[in-house]
């Protein structure tokens, strides 16, 4: 079985290399790429292996880059001494996801599922790991352009307690409590915040992060949200947005 590993610290490819022959002697590193400029470069001259080693955070950028600029079709194992909740989403769309320092069971777990997955699901996994590059990596707003009177001001992103669509009309509420009409629907705003600070509790309501105080229990598997600038009926998270919502809360 040939292998390329793809890592900028030299002694984590050679340990990785080590441990790798101790569980399987047949298997043979091919290629040692440290960056994803070489990485790119050289699967792009041909080189094809069976399985891919790559470490998430590389000297010149995130290895997911090598996935947005060229096609591969070679199932991956990912590793990475950072445990960020932003990764997480990969061990889904990867062989596995080892995290450094690797151990020789891990392993030998991650490559054990290597070896029952067939092509169509590996071709899958990649789709998943180009889409999931691409989220990360979107940029969101960082400010919104409202007008005061025939004043034209800037909100930053940072400062919004709440959106909140009243009447036809969708808010902006900042964190002094002044409210502004903004020209987009609540939907078109959970993509240009994000998701990792903000959350559509319900249909009526995006909130973020910094302006919730307290969560408590509601009747009917609801929850209330405690935030100074939320009306009552508006601070329900709906029931089927509940277990969604403690699952955000605790990234």
């Amino acid at each position: 079985m040939n292998v390329i590993i793809i890592e900028d610290e030299k002694l984590s490819a050679e340990h990785l290399e080590n441990l790798l022959k101790r569980i399987d002697p047949a298997m043979k590193v091919i290629a040692n790429y440290d960056s994803v400029k070489g990485a790119v470069a050289g699967i792009q001259k041909g080189e094809k292996a069976d399985l891919l080693f790559v470490d998430i955070h590389l000297a010149d950028g995130l290895s997911f880059e090598i996935f947005s600029k060229i096609s591969i079709e070679t199932p991956v194992i990912f590793t990475t001494a950072y445990n960020e909740y932003a990764i997480k989403a990969f061990k889904v769309n990867s062989v596995d996801y080892l995290l450094k320092p690797i151990g020789i069971e891990e392993l030998r777990t991650a490559v054990e599922k290597f070896k029952r997955l067939n092509k169509d699901e590996y071709t899958k996994l990649i789709e998943n790991i180009t889409a999931s590059y691409q989220n990360i990596t979107k940029q969101h707003k960082a400010r919104f352009m409202v007008k005061i009177g025939d004043t034209i001001v800037s909100v930053k992103t940072e400062d919004v307690e709440h959106f909140v669509s009243e009447d036809g009309l969708v808010l902006l509420v900042n964190n002094t409590g002044k409210r502004f009409a903004v020209d987009y629907t609540l939907d078109q705003l959970e993509e240009l915040v994000g998701t990792e600070t903000f959350f559509r509790i319900n249909r009526k309501v995006l909130i973020s992060i910094n302006a919730i105080q307290k969560v408590s229990s509601y009747f009917n598997s609801r929850l209330k949200i405690s935030a100074n600038l939320l009306e009552d009926e508006a601070a329900v998270v709906s029931r089927e947005r509940v277990n969604e919502f403690k699952q955000w809360l605790d990234k």
